[in-house]
């Protein structure tokens, strides 16, 4: 494998056959700024869901579809990995408003597969899931072993249920009452009290402890650089990973700090899910000529009945070198098609906001979000993300 590197991005695309996108405008400080004013607010969240989401995709949305374009003009036939969040909607960006071809990924509902192989006891590739949602808002309905459906050991066990999670999120007759298995973000919608209660009470937001631990691994790894020592700023960056992981959701679900919760010296998911492993699966199967079942972001097609075709829905599809098709699946279950519905509407309305330049749409998208749904919040919260960021937020007009 030859690796070249470019300063300019039309040299990098052409030519490609995958474009991967990944990136942060505005850096992580934009988060943890976005995430502290939020929270200041009265509303929990983290850089996907809520006003820090929308905050987020309207920096990200202009240049997702700008990226696009140029792909689209200098590689027609490239697939674009977008890992860029919030990824749902940054995906349903860019398949709306140019003709590049596109899949978006994310490790949550690979992260959510394997702990229930590990709560049952069964190895991964035994097992097949029926999943369905948006990216951030998805459920597990149901799992099957040898064709037989094996939820039900799943749901009436209340050790298995908690054992699905990094920390405690939800209660098992919740979940036992949706008859579904809810992917973790779902925390920031189902329990919205006690996440935001748990964020004042460890003083911090999760954005503002990476960036901590993000300077602290950079100066350590720079050290080891600079002495040659290549294979101790590897082992730093992956205990870096290691700490990070361990402590997902432990600030929202009960308070803990990720910054003194104990290293860990595993990963629990290191060989098993990923983002790395996500998009090289994704670049395999989109070379394949044999089908190949993974969750994606997609166009919903006939999918769903009750979305758009073109919307974009996070679901198990069959991929090959003719692309991604979502596989069949039944209608929404009522318990949560209100919801996955409502949060559709809130991405169609923030991409009409970044596209249109419009702060109103912004701030109507923020009033239907079910995070939000008050209209005086939603208005303050945008004025305040405007004058917070003029730079990427500025554009924004009345």
């Amino acid at each position: 494998m030859k690796v070249v590197s470019a300063r300019e991005r039309e040299p990098a695309i052409d030519g490609a056959t995958f474009v991967i996108s990944s990136f942060r405008v505005g850096g992580m400080e934009s988060r943890a700024r976005d995430e502290r004013l939020t929270l200041d607010h009265g509303f929990a969240g983290q850089e996907t869901t809520g006003p820090v989401g929308l905050a987020m995709a309207l920096r990200t949305i202009p240049e997702a579809i700008d990226l696009a374009r140029l792909v689209e003009r200098r590689a027609p036939r490239a697939w674009i990995v977008n890992f860029t969040n919030p990824a749902g909607l940054i995906t349903q960006s860019i398949t709306t408003h140019t003709g590049a071809r596109v899949v978006g990924i994310c490790d949550t509902p690979a992260e959510l597969f394997f702990r229930i192989s590990l709560a049952l006891e069964k190895r991964l590739e035994q097992l097949e899931f029926d999943y369905i949602g948006l990216n951030h808002l998805g459920w597990v309905r149901s799992v099957r072993e040898s064709g037989s459906d094996i939820t039900g050991s799943l749901l009436k066990d209340d050790a298995r249920i908690q054992a699905l999670y990094p920390t405690k999120l939800f209660e098992s007759a919740l979940i036992r009452a949706l008859g579904l298995v809810p992917t973790e973000y779902l925390f920031f919608y189902y329990e919205a009290a006690t996440a935001l209660k748990n964020q004042r009470s460890a003083g911090a937001t999760r954005g503002e402890e990476l960036l901590r631990l993000n300077e602290g691994l950079l100066s350590e790894m720079s050290k080891d650089v600079a002495a040659g020592r290549l294979s101790c700023a590897l082992e730093t960056y992956r205990r870096y990973l290691n700490r990070r992981n361990a402590s997902y959701m432990k600030l929202e679900g009960s308070a803990e700090s990720a910054l003194s919760i104990p290293e860990p010296d595993w990963n629990p998911f290191e060989g098993a899910t990923g983002y790395h492993r996500i998009a090289v699966e994704a670049m395999r199967a989109l070379t394949s000529p044999t089908p190949i079942r993974m969750v994606l972001n997609v166009r919903n097609q006939d999918t769903l009945s009750q979305l758009a075709r073109e919307d974009v829905i996070e679901a198990p599809c069959a991929v090959d070198q003719d692309g991604p098709r979502p596989l069949p699946t039944a209608p929404l279950p009522e318990v949560v098609a209100g919801l996955l519905l409502a949060v559709k509407n809130y991405e169609r309305l923030a991409i009409r906001a970044a596209v249109e330049k419009s702060a109103a749409l912004a701030a109507l998208a923020l009033f239907i979000n079910p995070i939000v749904g008050n209209w005086s919040a939603a208005r303050e919260l945008i004025s305040a993300l405007r004058e917070s960021d003029p730079c990427y937020l500025g554009y924004l007009g009345n």
